[in-house]
């Protein structure tokens, strides 16, 4: 059993920093996502400090489509990050946490006017721009307001990168930006240097997600800053920010071998550096967007397991009481997980379970074929590694409400979420 952060086992009590999780459930019921602080803020201080201590200007931005709510912004103010925001909303729960708008991102493909306008209007650090459409909408609703709005442009390097694999063509099929190769990015650039209500700061990329080596960044990294020494000359280009976006890996399973965040940093520095000597440029701030490596593994579900059905031979079926509503990734990618019985986490393994969820979808299955000592109905399971894309991707399918989240650090907790009740699913309903 692999336990992150300040995951103990006291008294065969699964604890998370510092407090019985079988605690934590019976004061705030389950389903129930529990963050470890600690975890948070030392992921956090890990990627600012390598920074730091190489000398480098940068900016760290919590890529908070990873989970997003009022807490997490204020933890992520609190240690001095930036912030990425894909939406409106994300925005408005940013603004609602009074985190310092000269610190957030606005990503996205497909920005409304009303979205630039509360950006733009909120003096954000950046947008980043993703398409002609929206370049001029950004200078248009920026001339309007009569701002002066810093972009980014958001460039496909021509790699891509998941896991150990990275593929070195064939990202210019892609929803996401200007595309480096075939001139694109290099039209973007010049139109957004002639427009009056825009300061073109640099260029952004995004390479993919759960990425477990540095290659890819590297590569993206060389490729963006050639190009950059080709515009220099050409265009007198001079690019502030070079943004290598996020996708830094977490550990699910064994079968996950995630390098330390510093390990990232560091190679993505010294590759900058080093064609930023080769091409006889001034060094650009870094810029990342780690969202999944700051609260992936610090995130915890806990269940209460209900019906078990045995099929001879076959399987036994144990069902939780969420699933799919509190955790799609499963059911929508594959996920695999890790889980322990919370409430009975120093005992010997007896029988292999398959945990099964409470939605209405044969495909509503958490882990398949999990070895976890004799359960029985009451019981309390724990799955790690569930602080990304849970919360942020549930929904009320079934009309099942939206669990509770918990924060727990030096042995105290703080509700950052309200559980969602029934009145709250029916609260926008219109009676006829």
């Amino acid at each position: 059993m692999h336990l992150h952060g300040s995951a103990e086992i006291d008294q065969d009590h699964l604890t998370i920093g510092g407090v019985s999780t079988v605690q934590l459930a019976s004061q705030y019921g389950t389903p129930l996502y529990v963050y470890d602080v600690a975890l948070i803020r030392e992921r956090a201080r890990s990627f600012k400090q390598t920074f730091d201590a190489l000398g480098v200007k940068a900016e760290v931005a919590y890529a908070s489509k990873a989970f997003s709510c009022i807490g997490i912004f204020q933890l992520m103010k609190e240690e001095g990050l930036s912030l990425d925001v894909v939406s409106g909303g994300e925005l408005f729960t940013a603004l609602k946490a009074d985190f310092p708008p000269g610190r957030i991102h606005f990503n996205g493909n497909n920005k409304s006017r009303e979205e630039l306008v509360m950006a733009i209007e909120n003096d954000v650090g950046c947008i980043v721009v993703d398409n002609f459409h929206e370049l001029k909408l950004v200078n248009e609703v920026s001339h309007t307001l009569e701002r002066k709005t810093k972009i980014l442009l958001r460039v496909t390097p021509g790699i891509e990168a998941h896991t150990h694999d990275y593929i070195l063509t064939g990202q210019e099929d892609s929803k996401f930006g200007f595309d480096l190769g075939n001139g694109q990015a290099e039209e973007a650039m010049k139109l957004a240097s002639q427009l009056d209500s825009l300061d073109l700061l640099g260029l952004h990329c995004h390479i993919g997600s759960q990425i477990f080596e540095t290659t890819g960044f590297i590569l993206a990294a060389k490729k963006m800053i050639e190009k950059v020494a080709q515009w220099k000359s050409q265009y007198d280009f001079h690019p502030k920010v070079i943004n290598l976006g996020g996708g830094f890996g977490i550990r699910y399973t064994k079968e996950d071998d995630p390098i330390p965040p510093s390990q990232y940093v560091e190679e993505m520095i010294s590759a900058v550096k080093e064609e930023v000597e080769r091409f006889n440029l001034s060094m650009p701030e870094i810029w990342i967007e780690p969202g999944r490596s700051l609260v992936g593994d610090a995130g915890t579900s806990l269940y209460t397991l209900g019906s078990r059905k045995e099929v001879p031979d076959i399987r036994i079926y144990a069902a939780v009481d969420g699933g799919m509503s509190d955790n799609i990734r499963p059911a929508l990618y594959k996920a695999k997980y890790e889980a322990v019985l919370a409430n009975k986490a120093s005992r010997k393994t007896e029988e292999t379970v398959s945990i099964a969820g409470k939605c209405c979808e044969s495909g509503d299955m958490l882990i398949w074929d999990l070895p976890l000592p004799a359960s029985e109905s009451g019981d309390l399971l724990a799955v790690f590694c569930t602080g990304a894309y849970g919360y942020a991707m549930a929904n009320n399918y079934n009309r099942i409400p939206r669990p509770a989240v918990v924060f727990v650090e030096d042995g105290k907790t703080a509700l950052a979420v309200r559980r969602e009740t029934y009145a709250d699913l029916v609260a926008r309903d219109v009676t006829f």
